[in-house]
């Protein structure tokens, strides 16, 4: 493992690296930092976003402008 890896602080599994994003001096600028554990058996595993969290998002935008879910304004 070179220098650039991350590894889960629990199980010491690589992990991704992945860029997010923080506000300094009125712009955004990325972050690199590591990305969540994948090892089903880990301690800090966490499951992807799937269809469900898209839906749930979509549900909400719709909650926002008023319409009900699954309805779209022309």
């Amino acid at each position: 493992m070179d220098s650039n890896e991350q590894a889960c602080p629990v199980c010491g599994q690589p992990v991704a690296m992945v860029v997010r994003r923080r506000k300094t001096l009125g712009a955004f600028v990325p972050v690199w930092g590591p990305g969540d554990c994948r090892n089903p058996e880990c301690g800090a595993h966490t499951e992807p976003a799937g269809g469900d969290a898209r839906k749930r998002s979509r549900e909400r935008a719709a909650e926002d402008i008023g319409e009900a879910p699954g309805e779209h304004a022309l």
